[in-house]
């Protein structure tokens, strides 16, 4: 069939606009949120200009593709070869790489002498409403898609503890395709207790997360996850499983808890526990809320971030 023509427009067109720009107005540097085509695109970019460039790792590139599906497809493995590729082209081509936790490029050896600088996404920390619980009990989990966000998991783990919290629900939050809404419908089984909520703007979103019992975030893959930080903005204890930056994020025992390797037992207790002890609950929530409003909040990003730039168009370490 050949390529895709209006893609390779829309890649030329970045290009020359970029590079447009770039005659009107000098700029020193070109960032990408992006490693994979928007990461080739700035890299050409970069070649033409002559601008510094940064790429910014949003996911965990060892993982990526290959954990949506239980059974990896043709395709899944077709676009982690076309991520690796891309990976190593983009940062090669990098001056800079902002990393969201530091492992991220533990599994390229290749690429370990590339500078980076770590620090969280941007979060608006200050916006996300304080936690209060309201006569709906729920817990909750936030993210698509479903499988590579662990929401089997969390759907098993719900209906072990279901019976023994007839009171509390599971509200599972995001955008899906009707195929994958019918596949967690099976997982669900018809519990009265388990609802899939459809996504919903941000700020219809911020006032759920702050008044769950506990957020819940089992993913198999991540970088560094939004939601976890929300969380812990409103003051909510948080359970996710040790992939990309949550195991840095939540301090075992101190803000919420790490599941390794997604145990569903596991995840099961640690629900159990924090549904069971309503002290637990403030108190963990308490100590995310400090992390969150002291060292994830915008101003921190912007310095982070602002240092980065700096770094990278002086030459710096």
């Amino acid at each position: 069939n050949g390529p895709d023509r209006s893609s390779l427009a829309q890649f030329w067109f970045y290009i020359r606009k970029g590079v447009e720009l770039h005659r009107q107005t000098h700029f020193d540097c070109v960032i990408a949120y992006s490693h994979m085509t928007t990461g080739l695109m700035a890299a050409l970019v970069k070649l033409m200009t002559g601008a510094k460039l940064i790429i910014e790792l949003a996911t965990d590139p060892q993982m990526v593709y290959v954990t949506e599906h239980a059974r990896p497809t043709m395709r899944d493995r077709l676009m982690k070869l076309y991520s690796d590729v891309c990976l190593h082209l983009s940062l090669w081509a990098a001056d800079r790489v902002h990393l969201l936790n530091a492992a991220q490029l533990a599994a390229y050896p290749q690429l370990r002498k590339v500078k980076t600088s770590v620090f969280h996404e941007f979060v608006l920390v200050s916006k996300v409403p304080a936690h209060a619980e309201g006569e709906e009990r729920y817990v909750l989990m936030v993210g698509s898609p479903w499988y590579l966000k662990g929401a089997d998991r969390l759907i098993e783990a719900f209906q072990r503890l279901a019976p023994d919290f007839p009171d509390v629900k599971l509200k599972i939050v995001g955008w899906y395709k009707q195929t994958e809404r019918e596949q967690l419908e099976a997982l669900a089984g018809g519990s009265k207790q388990i609802e899939l909520v459809r996504a919903a703007p941000y700020s219809a979103i911020l006032p759920i997360i702050s008044r769950c019992l506990v957020l819940i975030h089992p993913s198999r893959c991540e970088g560094g996850p939004r939601t976890v930080i929300e969380g812990l903005a409103a003051g909510v204890p948080v359970v996710g499983s040790d992939v990309g930056w949550i195991p840095e994020l939540i301090h075992q025992g101190e803000n919420g808890f790490v599941v390794p390797g997604g145990n569903v037992r596991e995840l099961e207790t640690r629900i159990r526990e924090l549904l069971a002890d309503p002290e637990l609950r403030r108190r963990l929530g308490a100590n995310g809320y400090e992390l969150a409003h002291t060292q994830l909040t915008e101003q921190v990003y912007v310095e982070k971030f602002t240092a980065m730039v700096a770094a990278t168009v002086r030459g710096g370490p």
